[in-house]
Protein backbone atom coordinates (compact mmCIF):
# COMPACT_ATOMS: atom_id res chain seq x y z
CA UNK A 1 0.00 0.00 0.00
CA UNK A 2 1.46 3.86 -0.77
CA UNK A 3 1.24 5.82 1.97
CA UNK A 4 1.59 9.68 1.47
CA UNK A 5 5.02 9.48 2.42
CA UNK A 6 6.05 7.35 -0.38
CA UNK A 7 4.27 9.82 -2.70
CA UNK A 8 6.55 12.24 -1.99
CA UNK A 9 9.20 10.32 -4.25
CA UNK A 10 7.25 8.67 -6.93
CA UNK A 11 8.83 9.26 -10.06
CA UNK A 12 5.23 9.58 -11.86
CA UNK A 13 1.40 10.57 -11.80
CA UNK A 14 -0.23 7.97 -12.70
CA UNK A 15 0.16 3.78 -12.15
CA UNK A 16 0.37 1.99 -15.21
CA UNK A 17 -0.92 -1.57 -14.87
CA UNK A 18 -0.43 -4.40 -15.83
CA UNK A 19 3.47 -3.74 -15.30
CA UNK A 20 4.42 -5.03 -18.68
CA UNK A 21 2.37 -2.50 -20.69
CA UNK A 22 4.67 0.85 -18.31
CA UNK A 23 7.03 1.12 -21.28
CA UNK A 24 10.82 2.63 -20.33
CA UNK A 25 11.40 5.51 -18.29
CA UNK A 26 14.11 6.53 -20.60
CA UNK A 27 16.77 6.83 -17.89
CA UNK A 28 19.34 4.73 -17.97
CA UNK A 29 20.69 5.34 -14.10
CA UNK A 30 18.95 2.70 -12.41
CA UNK A 31 20.08 0.32 -14.17
CA UNK A 32 23.74 1.09 -14.04
CA UNK A 33 23.69 1.43 -10.58
CA UNK A 34 24.25 -1.65 -9.24
CA UNK A 35 26.93 -2.22 -11.63
CA UNK A 36 28.75 1.26 -11.03
CA UNK A 37 28.27 0.69 -7.03
CA UNK A 38 30.70 -2.08 -7.51
CA UNK A 39 33.18 -0.14 -9.06
CA UNK A 40 32.75 -0.84 -12.98
CA UNK A 41 34.50 1.36 -15.28
CA UNK A 42 32.01 3.89 -16.95
CA UNK A 43 32.37 6.15 -20.36
CA UNK A 44 30.62 7.40 -23.32
CA UNK A 45 31.28 8.00 -26.69
CA UNK A 46 30.69 11.07 -28.21
CA UNK A 47 26.79 10.45 -29.30
CA UNK A 48 26.00 9.70 -25.35
CA UNK A 49 26.14 6.28 -25.06
CA UNK A 50 27.24 4.66 -21.87
CA UNK A 51 29.90 1.41 -21.47
CA UNK A 52 30.45 -0.19 -18.85
CA UNK A 53 32.67 -2.93 -17.99
CA UNK A 54 33.74 -5.15 -14.66
CA UNK A 55 36.87 -4.58 -13.44
CA UNK A 56 38.18 -7.77 -14.91
CA UNK A 57 36.91 -7.19 -18.35
CA UNK A 58 34.62 -10.36 -18.53
CA UNK A 59 31.32 -8.58 -18.39
CA UNK A 60 30.30 -5.49 -20.42
CA UNK A 61 27.54 -3.88 -20.97
CA UNK A 62 26.20 -1.53 -23.41
CA UNK A 63 23.07 1.54 -22.86
CA UNK A 64 22.68 2.92 -26.21
CA UNK A 65 20.31 5.30 -26.65
CA UNK A 66 21.83 6.57 -29.97
CA UNK A 67 22.62 2.79 -31.21
CA UNK A 68 21.66 1.85 -34.87
CA UNK A 69 18.78 0.19 -34.08
CA UNK A 70 16.29 -0.64 -31.41
CA UNK A 71 19.08 -1.95 -28.80
CA UNK A 72 19.59 -0.13 -25.84
CA UNK A 73 20.68 -2.59 -23.53
CA UNK A 74 23.17 -5.09 -24.79
CA UNK A 75 25.07 -7.50 -21.89
CA UNK A 76 27.82 -9.95 -22.89
CA UNK A 77 30.11 -12.47 -20.40
CA UNK A 78 33.15 -13.86 -21.73
CA UNK A 79 35.31 -16.62 -20.29
CA UNK A 80 38.33 -14.34 -21.23
CA UNK A 81 38.35 -10.71 -21.82
CA UNK A 82 39.47 -11.22 -25.51
CA UNK A 83 37.92 -14.32 -26.56
CA UNK A 84 33.97 -15.14 -27.89
CA UNK A 85 30.97 -14.64 -25.32
CA UNK A 86 29.95 -16.83 -23.04
CA UNK A 87 25.82 -15.16 -23.15
CA UNK A 88 24.15 -12.52 -24.00
CA UNK A 89 21.26 -10.53 -23.11
CA UNK A 90 19.42 -7.68 -24.81
CA UNK A 91 16.38 -5.51 -24.24
CA UNK A 92 15.01 -3.33 -26.78
CA UNK A 93 14.69 0.36 -26.54
CA UNK A 94 11.09 0.10 -25.01
CA UNK A 95 11.72 -2.69 -22.30
CA UNK A 96 10.12 -1.25 -19.07
CA UNK A 97 13.71 -0.13 -16.85
CA UNK A 98 12.55 -1.52 -13.81
CA UNK A 99 13.29 -5.57 -16.12
CA UNK A 100 16.77 -4.56 -17.10
CA UNK A 101 17.29 -3.06 -13.41
CA UNK A 102 16.26 -6.15 -11.80
CA UNK A 103 18.67 -7.90 -14.28
CA UNK A 104 21.49 -5.93 -13.67
CA UNK A 105 20.94 -6.03 -9.65
CA UNK A 106 21.17 -9.60 -10.03
CA UNK A 107 24.21 -9.67 -12.17
CA UNK A 108 26.10 -7.49 -9.38
CA UNK A 109 25.04 -10.38 -6.84
CA UNK A 110 26.67 -13.21 -9.41
CA UNK A 111 29.42 -10.84 -10.41
CA UNK A 112 30.89 -10.43 -6.23
CA UNK A 113 30.53 -14.60 -6.41
CA UNK A 114 32.54 -14.85 -8.73
CA UNK A 115 32.69 -16.54 -12.75
CA UNK A 116 31.05 -19.51 -11.27
CA UNK A 117 27.79 -17.87 -10.10
CA UNK A 118 27.93 -15.21 -13.38
CA UNK A 119 29.40 -17.51 -15.84
CA UNK A 120 26.51 -20.65 -14.45
CA UNK A 121 24.95 -22.72 -17.18
CA UNK A 122 21.54 -23.92 -17.27
CA UNK A 123 21.28 -27.44 -16.43
CA UNK A 124 17.76 -29.13 -16.50
CA UNK A 125 17.10 -31.25 -13.15
CA UNK A 126 19.44 -28.67 -11.41
CA UNK A 127 18.40 -27.30 -8.06
CA UNK A 128 19.82 -24.23 -8.81
CA UNK A 129 20.36 -23.95 -12.32
CA UNK A 130 16.97 -25.71 -13.93
CA UNK A 131 15.85 -23.17 -16.80
CA UNK A 132 11.75 -23.78 -15.79
CA UNK A 133 13.01 -21.96 -12.33
CA UNK A 134 12.19 -19.14 -14.62
CA UNK A 135 9.30 -19.48 -15.60
CA UNK A 136 7.65 -20.23 -12.28
CA UNK A 137 7.63 -16.87 -11.41
CA UNK A 138 5.11 -16.47 -14.23
CA UNK A 139 2.63 -19.16 -13.80
CA UNK A 140 1.90 -18.19 -10.03
CA UNK A 141 1.02 -15.45 -11.08
CA UNK A 142 -1.40 -16.99 -13.82
CA UNK A 143 0.58 -17.31 -17.19
CA UNK A 144 -0.59 -20.06 -18.93
CA UNK A 145 1.42 -22.79 -20.56
CA UNK A 146 1.19 -22.21 -24.67
CA UNK A 147 2.77 -24.56 -27.68
CA UNK A 148 2.68 -21.90 -30.38
CA UNK A 149 4.50 -23.66 -32.80
CA UNK A 150 6.71 -26.78 -33.20
CA UNK A 151 10.14 -26.55 -30.82
CA UNK A 152 8.63 -23.53 -28.68
CA UNK A 153 7.33 -23.82 -25.24
CA UNK A 154 6.17 -20.83 -24.26
CA UNK A 155 3.79 -18.84 -21.70
CA UNK A 156 1.26 -16.10 -21.91
CA UNK A 157 0.22 -13.28 -19.83
CA UNK A 158 -3.56 -13.60 -18.63
CA UNK A 159 -4.41 -10.28 -20.52
CA UNK A 160 -2.69 -12.27 -23.81
CA UNK A 161 -0.34 -8.85 -24.20
CA UNK A 162 2.91 -10.38 -23.13
CA UNK A 163 4.70 -13.63 -23.28
CA UNK A 164 8.19 -15.77 -22.54
CA UNK A 165 9.33 -18.25 -25.14
CA UNK A 166 11.79 -20.93 -24.78
CA UNK A 167 13.16 -22.24 -27.85
CA UNK A 168 14.06 -26.04 -27.76
CA UNK A 169 16.95 -27.99 -29.62
CA UNK A 170 20.16 -26.51 -31.18
CA UNK A 171 20.56 -23.06 -32.12
CA UNK A 172 22.95 -20.71 -33.57
CA UNK A 173 25.03 -19.23 -31.07
CA UNK A 174 26.46 -16.13 -32.95
CA UNK A 175 22.55 -15.50 -34.12
CA UNK A 176 21.50 -15.75 -30.49
CA UNK A 177 23.70 -12.83 -29.78
CA UNK A 178 22.82 -10.41 -33.19
CA UNK A 179 19.43 -11.39 -33.57
CA UNK A 180 16.01 -12.62 -31.88
CA UNK A 181 16.92 -16.28 -33.07
CA UNK A 182 17.76 -16.57 -29.30
CA UNK A 183 16.99 -19.35 -26.58
CA UNK A 184 14.99 -17.07 -24.62
CA UNK A 185 12.63 -14.01 -25.70
CA UNK A 186 10.23 -11.85 -23.37
CA UNK A 187 7.91 -9.55 -25.00
CA UNK A 188 5.21 -7.42 -24.83
CA UNK A 189 2.22 -6.31 -27.18
CA UNK A 190 -0.61 -7.79 -29.78
CA UNK A 191 2.00 -10.08 -31.30
CA UNK A 192 5.27 -11.72 -30.95
CA UNK A 193 6.09 -10.66 -34.52
CA UNK A 194 5.34 -6.86 -33.50
CA UNK A 195 6.20 -6.42 -30.07
CA UNK A 196 5.79 -3.27 -28.30
CA UNK A 197 9.16 -4.21 -26.48
CA UNK A 198 11.35 -7.52 -26.43
CA UNK A 199 14.45 -9.05 -24.71
CA UNK A 200 16.25 -12.18 -25.59
CA UNK A 201 18.95 -14.20 -23.94
CA UNK A 202 21.14 -16.42 -25.13
CA UNK A 203 21.10 -20.16 -24.22
CA UNK A 204 24.03 -19.95 -21.69
CA UNK A 205 22.61 -17.30 -19.67
CA UNK A 206 22.63 -18.08 -15.86
CA UNK A 207 19.06 -19.15 -15.07
CA UNK A 208 19.68 -16.96 -11.48
CA UNK A 209 19.66 -13.39 -13.68
CA UNK A 210 16.58 -14.35 -15.89
CA UNK A 211 13.97 -15.37 -13.01
CA UNK A 212 15.37 -12.04 -11.17
CA UNK A 213 13.89 -10.64 -14.58
CA UNK A 214 10.57 -12.75 -14.70
CA UNK A 215 10.18 -12.26 -10.82
CA UNK A 216 9.84 -8.50 -11.32
CA UNK A 217 7.23 -8.26 -14.51
CA UNK A 218 5.18 -11.16 -12.20
CA UNK A 219 4.85 -8.62 -9.64
CA UNK A 220 1.28 -7.63 -9.47
CA UNK A 221 2.04 -3.86 -8.51
CA UNK A 222 1.29 -1.53 -10.67
CA UNK A 223 4.51 0.90 -11.84
CA UNK A 224 4.60 4.69 -11.73
CA UNK A 225 5.14 6.90 -15.29
CA UNK A 226 4.15 10.36 -16.22
CA UNK A 227 1.26 10.28 -18.42
CA UNK A 228 2.58 12.93 -20.66
CA UNK A 229 5.14 10.43 -21.75
CA UNK A 230 2.90 7.47 -21.89
CA UNK A 231 3.20 6.12 -25.67
CA UNK A 232 -0.10 5.81 -27.71
CA UNK A 233 0.66 1.75 -27.58
CA UNK A 234 -1.00 1.97 -24.23
CA UNK A 235 -4.25 3.74 -24.37
CA UNK A 236 -7.03 0.52 -25.13
CA UNK A 237 -4.29 -1.84 -23.04
CA UNK A 238 -3.26 -0.84 -20.24
CA UNK A 239 -4.66 0.60 -16.99
CA UNK A 240 -3.92 4.48 -15.76
CA UNK A 241 -4.51 5.34 -12.51
CA UNK A 242 -3.82 8.83 -11.14
CA UNK A 243 -0.92 8.69 -8.47
CA UNK A 244 -3.08 10.70 -6.00
CA UNK A 245 -1.42 13.93 -4.27
CA UNK A 246 -0.74 13.73 -0.45
CA UNK A 247 -3.29 14.89 2.23
CA UNK A 248 -2.62 16.74 5.39
CA UNK A 249 -0.85 14.60 7.55
CA UNK A 250 -2.08 13.14 10.70
CA UNK A 251 -2.92 14.89 13.54
CA UNK A 252 -0.57 14.40 16.46
CA UNK A 253 -1.70 14.44 20.36
CA UNK A 254 -0.36 17.71 20.46
CA UNK A 255 -1.94 18.92 17.65
CA UNK A 256 -5.24 17.83 19.18
CA UNK A 257 -4.91 18.94 22.59
CA UNK A 258 -3.74 22.62 20.65
CA UNK A 259 -6.79 22.45 19.10
CA UNK A 260 -9.11 22.10 21.89
CA UNK A 261 -7.56 24.77 23.88
CA UNK A 262 -8.23 26.80 21.38
CA UNK A 263 -12.29 26.47 21.31
CA UNK A 264 -12.03 27.15 24.90
CA UNK A 265 -14.06 30.22 25.89
CA UNK A 266 -12.17 32.81 27.58
CA UNK A 267 -12.44 32.97 31.36
CA UNK A 268 -14.88 35.68 32.55
CA UNK A 269 -13.74 38.61 34.27
CA UNK A 270 -13.30 38.48 38.72
CA UNK A 271 -16.19 40.33 39.51
CA UNK A 272 -15.42 43.06 42.71
CA UNK A 273 -17.03 42.60 45.60
CA UNK A 274 -16.79 45.16 48.41
CA UNK A 275 -15.74 43.62 51.39
CA UNK A 276 -15.32 45.27 55.18
CA UNK A 277 -11.52 46.35 55.94
CA UNK A 278 -10.43 44.96 59.24
CA UNK A 279 -8.82 48.38 59.69
CA UNK A 280 -11.03 50.24 59.45
CA UNK A 281 -13.52 51.53 62.11
CA UNK A 282 -17.25 52.79 61.52
CA UNK A 283 -17.34 56.53 62.33
CA UNK A 284 -19.35 56.94 65.57
CA UNK A 285 -22.35 58.85 66.00
CA UNK A 286 -22.67 62.27 67.22
CA UNK A 287 -23.93 63.70 70.09
CA UNK A 288 -27.48 64.11 70.92
CA UNK A 289 -29.79 66.64 71.32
Amino acid sequence: MTTHDDVHTIDGDVFVSPRHLASTTGIGDPALAPLIDLGWHLHHDDLGNAYASSPDRKVRLGYLPEGEDDGLWRINAYREPFGPPVWGAYFSDRTPTEFVTAFTTALATAYQQGPDAYLARPASGSDEHDPFLAVVPLLKQGWEIDRPRWGVFAVQAPDKLAGLEFTTGDLDPEAELTTRDARWQLWAGKSIDRPVWYATASTDTPVALLTAVTQCVADPAPLPRWREDTFSYINGMAQLTPILPPGPPAPTPLDVQRALASRRPAALPAVSVPRWSTTSRPALPGPRR
